[in-house]
């Protein structure tokens, strides 16, 4: 399997200073500051990205447990909200994410739905990377 990687440069102080974040396959760069990061500055930030890819690694588990269970899904959509909060003694920590899905999935009884969520947040890579952090999911199942 290759190994994915990123780059992030950051040039001046903590407060004052600038940065800028591109993934390694070239689909996204761009710029990053403690106002992206710490108030509603423009620019993307270390937790948008960790949301994106929760995100995305979720729907594609939830989907493809669906169909090893024997359903075939029309869509996955989920949105990933990372928390930042102040931590203990100083400094931040990613306090909770939480991973809200609505899928449209013919022919699923709503408990097989929910547990195929719970499964899929469970075994997603990413959520598996991210244990330390408390986790929720609310999936909706559309129609």
């Amino acid at each position: 399997m290759p190994a994915r990687t990123a780059n992030a440069r950051w040039e001046g102080g903590l407060r004052d200073g600038k940065g800028n974040m591109r993934l390694g396959g070239g689909a996204f760069e761009g710029q990053y500051s403690f106002s992206s990061r710490f108030e509603e500055g423009a620019g993307t930030n270390p937790e948008e990205l960790i949301a994106a890819a929760h995100a995305g690694c979720f729907s594609m588990a939830f989907s493809g447990g669906l169909e090893r269970a024997g359903f075939s899904p029309n869509s996955v959509e989920t949105e990933a909200k990372v928390h930042l909060s102040p931590a203990d003694g100083g400094g931040f920590r990613i306090s909770r994410i939480d991973l809200v899905t609505n899928a449209d999935v013919p022919g699923i009884e709503e408990d097989a739905f929910q547990q195929a969520a719970q499964a899929a947040k469970e075994g997603c890579p990413v959520s598996k990377a991210l244990a330390a952090v408390e986790i929720t999911v609310n999936a909706t199942l559309a129609g």
